[in-house]
């Protein structure tokens, strides 16, 4: 089993979302293709933001997620990361 789980993931890029408003991600499947398209970035040759250690690029992908180094962004809204 991967850590942090999804609930652990989804509740970490909710968590600035103010109440009342739509949460950024409301099911499994969102924080997949976040962290996929995250890691695709990362094979591309993007920067990784915090220390790789010989990790595959979908840990990494992941560890940015939940320690809030980059965002996920709605289609609507520019591309844009922290």
């Amino acid at each position: 089993m991967l850590h942090p789980s999804y609930t652990d993931l989804i509740n970490v890029v909710n968590s600035e979302v103010e109440p009342g408003e739509q949460p950024v991600v409301q099911s499994r499947y969102s924080i997949v293709i976040a962290t996929a398209k995250r890691a695709r970035q990362l094979i591309a040759g993007e920067e990784a933001m915090v220390p790789e250690n010989g990790k595959k690029s979908l840990s990494v992908a992941i560890e940015e997620l939940y320690k809030s180094k980059v965002k996920i962004v709605g289609d609507e809204e520019p591309a844009e990361q922290q």
